[in-house]
């Protein structure tokens, strides 16, 4: 009985959801967000306040930067975890985890 490749890669898919790449880093990833939020607060007071407009883009600089590092980190776990275990459970499973990283690569570059 063979499966086809939408098959594969949603079975690939659950497979990577039920222990995601990330989770051993869960605690770190959600201390860093935990901080991003808190810039994102930071620069609707700063906007309330009506602070200088170049100090209030500097902050959403900073904030741009600190969720692509989470996105980074994400997509390197993503890469080592679920694509990476895709390819060793059979090719066909592991293209199809390469084509959806490289999707979501895309997605972050137009952002």
């Amino acid at each position: 009985m063979t499966t086809s490749v939408a098959q594969q890669a949603e079975t690939s898919h659950a497979d990577c959801h039920s222990t995601h790449g990330y989770i051993t880093d869960k605690d770190r990833y959600l201390a860093r967000l935990k901080r991003i939020e808190g810039q994102a607060r930071g620069i609707a007071r700063m906007v309330d306040e009506e602070q200088y407009c170049i100090d209030t883009l500097t902050q959403i600089s900073a904030l741009t930067a600190a969720l692509r590092g989470v996105a980074l980190g994400l997509l390197d776990d993503h890469m080592k975890h679920c694509v990476l275990g895709a390819a060793q459970l059979n090719l066909e499973a592991g293209e199809a985890k390469m084509q959806e990283a490289s999707e979501a690569i895309a997605r972050f570059m137009r952002s």
